[in-house]
């Protein structure tokens, strides 16, 4: 199964150019796993908002059942 991180890349609308407002940045990986430990990082750099996670399914987890669900993995 394929996951997917989508994200809206923050350091670009900090430089504050208008050609990258609103740009969202996808990537993708093999596992859960990997995945949710990117979006671990995504949130936890702070720079970053609208942080999402799907599967190949369709199942999208973002907001507070992402956070709920990463809280669940906790190191």
């Amino acid at each position: 199964m394929t996951y997917r991180i989508s994200y809206d890349d923050g350091l670009a609308a900090m430089a504050g150019a208008r050609d990258h407002e609103g740009v969202t940045r996808t990537e993708y990986f093999r596992t859960e796993y990997e995945a949710l430990q990117r979006a671990r990082q995504l949130l936890e750099d702070g720079d970053h908002h609208a942080v999402s996670l799907s599967d190949s399914s369709g199942s999208v987890l973002a907001g507070i059942r992402l956070q709920l669900k990463l809280g669940a993995i906790a190191d």
